[in-house]
């Protein structure tokens, strides 16, 4: 069963508009595990501009399902994850500055510096994970660097959906079997969203993860969080 991973930045960013602790970051990512998520998913930032150090730190302990924490591997991004002992860290080629993460590793030049970092987390017990382009070399480099899995960057996928769903998702299918030929585990994200997911799945069963952040919660403003996860859920099944 593909377990889904409800990203909860958007709704630090929404409390971080006004200051204070409304909405709580915590209580939100307890009832997402309440009302079905498997996880949730972070991506603290060097400016904190949504989710903050102190959240991480604060959830660890409370949370009952999969923590996932993804960023640019940074001395102190390093240093957070080490100190916290997530299930899982996800690797992103972010700058501090980026908006949201837009490509994937290139893990072939990038193999040295990517094999070091995964090493550390992997002593450490955190499964790893590295964000790629669906991209079979990339794949293959990220899983001699040492990654457990690979989590697909499916932004491409998204924006050619609407007009051809067999053209957008064929490239995916075929970096999902590589991952798949290579025995490493299949993570996805970036704009997937209720319109798009259902196909996804439907093309690539044996997908581990999503992780899903500004559509699902933007289409909890219409339909509730609880209504949402369910229905994402069940785009899963």
């Amino acid at each position: 069963m593909t377990k889904l991973s409800v990203n909860i930045n958007k709704v630090a960013t929404i409390r971080n508009a006004r200051g204070g602790n409304v909405p709580d970051i915590v209580q939100v990512a307890l009832d997402c595990e309440k009302f079905g998520a498997d996880g949730i998913t972070v991506h603290p930032r060097p400016d904190e501009r949504h989710i903050r150090r102190a959240d991480v730190y604060a959830l660890r302990p409370l949370l009952h399902t999969e923590f996932n924490i993804e960023g640019y591997p940074a001395p102190e991004f390093i240093d957070l994850v080490l100190k916290v002992k997530p299930h899982q860290v996800t690797l992103v080629p972010d700058e501090p500055s980026q908006l949201t993460s837009n490509s994937g590793w290139d893990t072939k030049t990038h193999f040295q510096f990517l094999s070091e970092v995964l090493d550390e987390f992997n002593n450490a017990g955190i499964r790893t994970s590295v964000f790629v382009a669906p991209d079979a070399e990339m794949i293959e480099h990220a899983a001699k660097a040492g990654a457990d899995r690979v989590e697909l960057y499916t932004e491409p996928y998204a924006t050619a959906y609407p007009k051809n769903p067999e053209a957008a998702i064929a490239p995916f299918v075929e970096a999902a079997k590589a991952a798949r030929h290579l025995g490493i585990g299949l993570n996805a994200g970036h704009d997937l969203s209720l319109v798009n997911l259902n196909y996804f799945y439907k093309n690539i069963s044996w997908l581990d993860e999503v992780s899903i952040g500004h559509a699902l919660i933007s289409d909890a403003l219409y339909m509730g969080l609880e209504q949402t996860i369910r229905e994402y859920k069940n785009c899963l099944r």
